[in-house]
């Protein structure tokens, strides 16, 4: 066995969380009187924190007047509707079965508030994966290492046990932030060959597959 340790990112590799987070910044649009933004714009969005999403769909960015109150009410209507649409993607809670049988140690980090991944993992993923990370006061977010490295440290897993499997370019900065190895999704927000473009260096098509590289 190469690896004991597999550490997911969250959005766009397990869970397909995508349609709940454009209804929620749409939500928000409508309520300070911006236009609503679609599917395809919010996926390009997407992956690096709640923050950069609402800066890039306001004209203004972090610029824009009453930016902090904007993001405040998109953090807390998305905690309050984040279990709507999401569901995992077909394959994962087979995936996740067979490596718990195969006694992986497993774990997910994410861009997302601590207390929505924990809930959500809990949610979708319990008695699955033990460990969930999300950004907190002590946690920066992707694609600084803390939220792997935290994982990492609960699960007891030394660097070079560990593969680290997300489907962005901000999971392939992480993990080589982290001084881990990336196995990288497409099914989820990014095209393959934007992956390609950000130095991917394995690319799986299905959560099957995964169980051929480890």
């Amino acid at each position: 066995m190469r690896y004991t340790t597999v550490i997911f990112d969250l959005d766009g590799t397990l869970l397909n969380t995508l349609e709940d987070i454009k209804d929620s910044v749409n939500a928000t649009m409508r309520h300070f009187g911006y236009a609503e933004r679609s599917l395809d714009e919010i996926r390009a969005f997407v992956g690096n924190g709640a923050g950069n999403l609402i800066a890039r769909c306001l004209p203004g960015g972090r610029d824009e007047p009453g930016f902090d109150d904007i993001l405040a009410w998109y953090d807390g209507y998305y905690t309050e509707h984040s279990l709507i649409k999401t569901a995992p993607y077909p394959g994962i809670i087979d995936l996740l079965r067979e490596l718990n049988r195969r006694e992986f140690k497993l774990a997910v980090v994410s861009n997302k508030q601590d207390p929505v991944v924990k809930t959500l993992a809990r949610k979708f993923f319990s008695g699955l994966i033990s460990v969930a990370v999300g950004e907190s006061a002590g946690v920066a977010r992707k694609p600084a290492p803390d939220s792997v490295l935290s994982a990492m440290r609960e699960l007891w897993s030394e660097p070079f046990e560990c593969v680290y499997v997300g489907d962005s370019e901000v999971d392939i900065a992480t993990a080589r932030a982290a001084g881990i190895p990336c196995i990288s999704v497409s099914w989820g927000f990014r095209s393959r060959e934007l992956l390609k473009d950000h130095g991917a260096a394995t690319i799986i098509s299905k959560p099957s597959e995964l169980l051929k590289e480890l």
